[in-house]
């Protein structure tokens, strides 16, 4: 099963073909959706896939208190994203996401399909989840284990995501993250780690719900202590 973010097409296609007719754009979009299935050496009639689109509600909105969930990104769309989203959703059958973000839904459905899938995205985030990845910018095929998911997952929190306006430690990057928890192995390790250094649970509750990608429908991310009993 290939899973596709097609959140990143969206803009992708949509700023590279600003100054171009709208039919043009997305002759463009459906070549270069054939071409990711070129370069996954898979004829789109013979392989499973499913594209998705995140709606227009997500509960992440309803957890974030110290900053505005996205709320630093500009309004500015291309000139094309409705027609783009439009024809993904009718030519391709985009799945579109309700009050979660394509990412969630990806998330589940690689959980759902374990090694049998290939996630599809040049988004960060997603190297939380175990599984296949494909970068298809870099036209990189790479395995994320369930340990490595976990301890990318728990540097972000002390990162913070700057894309998504989440606030992390000042000073803390993407060396000193992985050297501050090279000692950690199991979850509660990380989480009382984290807790630790942002001096504050709340704070780190509420990055990893924000961070985290479902697993499973409706799923809310929780303690590692509450879900451990």
């Amino acid at each position: 099963m290939i899973l596709i973010d097609a959140d990143i097409l969206v803009y992708r296609i949509g700023y590279s073909t600003q100054d171009l007719p709208e039919d043009l754009a997305l002759r463009r979009l459906n070549g270069f959706i054939e071409d990711l299935f070129t370069q996954l050496r898979r004829n789109r009639e013979e392989v499973n896939y499913d594209l998705y689109l995140t709606g227009s509600t997500n509960f992440r909105f309803d957890y974030a208190v110290t900053a505005p969930y996205k709320g630093n990104r500009k309004s500015e769309k291309p000139v094309h994203f409705k027609a783009i989203r439009e024809h993904l959703l009718t030519k391709w059958d985009a799945i579109l996401t309700v009050d979660e973000e394509a990412d969630d839904a990806i998330a589940i459905a690689a959980t759902l399909h374990g090694d049998d899938s290939i996630t599809v995205s040049l988004d960060k985030d997603f190297d939380q989840v175990k599984g296949w990845h494909y970068n298809f910018a870099k036209k990189d095929l790479y395995y994320v284990t369930e340990e490595e998911g976990l301890n990318f997952l728990y540097r972000q929190v002390l990162m913070g995501d700057a894309v998504d306006n989440i606030i992390g430690v000042r000073g803390i990057g993407k060396v000193k993250s992985a050297k501050l928890l090279e000692d950690c192995v199991t979850e509660i390790e990380y989480y009382d780690k984290v807790v630790e250094l942002m001096g504050c649970g709340e704070r780190v509750i509420e990055n990893l719900r924000l961070l985290y990608l479902r697993r499973n429908e409706c799923e809310i991310w929780m303690s590692p202590y509450i879900r451990s009993h």
